[in-house]
């Protein structure tokens, strides 16, 4: 089988999602007295700071490789652009913890609202029934992040709200690195 820029970039698309999940879920089982209801981003302070911030830095850097090999494969240049903002804001997440204040917030806002934006936009990358529950997944996150805005929680609190709006953007990576790891028909 050979191997094509697209099949790397869902490779990487994958793993670096898989990472920072995996970053996730040991940091809040390592953080004393942590609860769900509490930001992500309280992840990136204190004992688990190495954890998180590594695992979204990663995160990010394979983004932005993943966005240069999908153009490389003629991917629309939008798509591309955005996916490679995306890790740059991921970046700065890592880079800025919570505690920097403006550049953590900056950092988090692009992560999330152009994460939704190119899950909607996956219709110009992905065929159906992807590109549906992409389009789907892109408007929960950006509907949570009016929510989160709001403060208006739902009863799960900021840091359950937060997650409805991660979530469904790691489930959306998480699924388009493993579509464009398939071989091609």
């Amino acid at each position: 089988m050979t191997y094509t820029n697209k099949t790397y970039a869902g490779v990487l698309l994958f793993l670096g999602t898989a990472w920072f999940l995996m970053g996730i879920v040991i940091s809040e089982a390592l953080y004393p007295g942590y609860h769900i209801t509490q930001m992500i981003s309280d992840l990136g302070v204190g004992s688990t700071a190495l954890v998180y911030n590594s695992s979204i830095i990663v995160f990010g850097v394979m983004l932005i490789a993943a966005a240069y090999l999908l153009r490389l494969a003629g991917t629309d240049i939008w798509f591309s652009a955005l996916m490679a903002l995306i890790g740059i804001g991921a970046l700065g997440v890592g880079i800025f913890p919570e505690n920097t204040g403006t550049p953590h917030v900056i950092s988090a806002l692009i992560v999330f609202i152009f994460g939704g934006v190119v899950a909607i936009m996956s219709f110009r990358v992905f065929p159906v029934p992807w590109a549906w529950f992409s389009g789907a997944l892109g408007i929960i996150t950006l509907a949570a992040i009016i929510l989160l805005g709001a403060k208006c929680y739902l009863g799960l609190g900021a840091g359950g709200m937060e997650r409805m709006i991660a979530y469904p953007l790691i489930l959306w990576a998480l699924g388009s690195g493993a579509f464009l790891m398939a071989p091609a028909k």
